[in-house]
């Protein structure tokens, strides 16, 4: 079925197509809402509670190509993560402009010796903030003016931000580079 008969039968409450939406996408959105919410049970009620909204409000949901409904779907987690973040977890980030990386980026063949799991966990531990500006930037896309537009923060403080995750997870990396070099 394709995602604007998807849609469509999803709009008219039809359980089947319900049920196949969920199945189709569960798993993504899980691994998208567990990049802002490292706790597995909260990403779970924060998948759920999106696909209670996307069902709620699919009427409204325009097929723009190949992939538009995920996206569409993967916006309003995106959306529900940033809310509840703000709201549960906001901390008073100082933004330090003047520190500057001097940890050499990890070449591409170091990066193929990390199991993905391992960056995972990284990013995982990163600040909330911090991590969410590093998921919507580098996993994401999305630009500095429009994180600092979601996030009611200025774009030199999501760039620094950002430069202090790079760091903290450069720093990760060659330590456990340097671990499995023993």
């Amino acid at each position: 079925m394709d995602e604007q008969t998807l849609a469509r039968y999803c709009s008219e409450h039809d359980i089947m197509a319900e049920d196949e939406l969920y199945r189709r996408y569960a798993a993504r959105l899980n691994s998208l809402c567990r990049r802002y919410l490292p706790d597995a049970e909260e990403a779970k009620d924060l998948m759920l509670d999106t696909f209670i909204q996307a069902l709620e409000k699919i009427g409204s949901y325009k097929y723009t190509g190949r992939g538009s409904l995920y996206g569409w779907i993967s916006r309003i987690a995106i959306n529900k993560a940033l809310n509840q973040i703000r709201r549960h977890r906001w901390r008073i980030v100082h933004v330090d402009l003047w520190t500057r990386d001097v940890i050499p980026e990890p070449t591409e063949d170091e990066m193929l010796t990390i199991p993905a799991e391992k960056i995972r966990e990284w990013i995982a531990e990163l600040p909330d903030m911090r991590r969410t500006v590093f998921n919507l930037h580098c996993i994401d896309g999305y630009s500095h003016r429009e994180i600092s537009e979601m996030l009611g923060i200025s774009e030199t403080g999501s760039t620094s931000m950002l430069a202090k995750a790079r760091k903290r997870l450069k720093e990760r990396i060659k330590q456990y580079l340097k671990e499995q070099d023993k």
